[in-house]
């Protein structure tokens, strides 16, 4: 029975974890470019007291082996990279990626992180950043007074600049892919970083090589869907509460075996 107290107070800690997960992907429901984090489990040790084939009661062989579990742990936190919602905002600088990808933007400290958020701004120099003023990468610079700025799917930015009839050509969005989205790691600010089990970054021009298109004047929303996570919670919740009863159970069996001393 001390075994239970200690087994069920895994099963605790997993729900705490899973329902900390769950409240995450619920209060990113309005985040551009976000993915829904799902937690993953795994059971502990056992302890094995007969193994399987073992003899028992002489020359017959035990067809199951006799193990107990020692509970659960948060084993990883997954990212489901489906595709997002598209939204119109109807800004000219504003891109969601359709399909796979990310876009490349550079750092104060002079590292490349990714994102899938696409509401990009003009800053003062007329550099295509994020909300945060990272560029993109490579940079793009829309000059001052250019009109009628367009973005083709394969992420061609043009505009008509002062004293030209015909749209000029100002850059080239790239889009960068992984072997395995799902290694990368998360820093916040939208932003993702590659390295170990993600795999190299691959650079491609969008709609080729398996990279995704472009959407000019939209953004992609979070894939988080709020009924999903509502039932999850629900299953948290009850999860929690019938290890916290397995762990009164014991108690209260625990007391049983005291009271035999009286």
């Amino acid at each position: 029975m001390l075994r239970s107290l200690t087994t069920a107070g895994t099963g605790m800690i997993s729900q705490q974890s899973n329902l900390d997960v769950i409240a995450n992907n619920l209060a990113n429901v309005n985040t551009t470019g976000f993915k829904q984090q799902i937690a993953e489990f795994q059971d502990l040790m056992y302890q094995t007291q007969r193994s399987s084939g073992a003899q028992n009661n002489g020359a017959v062989n035990s067809p199951e082996p006799l193990q107990v579990g020692l509970g659960s742990r948060l084993s990883a936190t997954g990212s489901s990279f489906k595709q997002g919602p598209l939204q119109a905002t109807g800004n000219v600088t504003d891109m969601a990626i359709v399909g796979p990808g990310f876009f490349a933007v550079e750092r104060p400290d002079g590292t490349t992180a990714y994102t899938r958020d696409g509401s990009f701004k003009l800053d003062a120099a007329g550099l295509l950043v994020t909300h945060d003023g990272y560029p993109l990468v490579p940079n793009v610079t829309v000059p001052t007074g250019a009109q009628a700025i367009t973005i083709s799917s394969t992420g061609v930015i043009s505009a008509i600049l002062p004293g030209n009839a015909e749209p000029v050509v100002l850059g080239n969005v790239s889009l960068t892919n992984f072997p395995n989205p799902a290694g990368l790691t998360r820093v916040g600010q939208n932003l993702y970083l590659g390295g170990g089990a993600s795999g190299d970054p691959q650079e491609g021009e969008p709609g080729s090589n398996g990279m995704g298109t472009i959407q000019s004047q939209h953004v992609e929303g979070s894939n988080v869907q709020v009924v999903e996570e509502m039932v999850k919670m629900i299953l948290a919740q009850r999860a929690y509460e019938i290890n916290s009863k397995a762990i009164q159970t014991a108690d209260e069996m625990l007391s049983v075996l005291n009271q035999l001393k009286r």
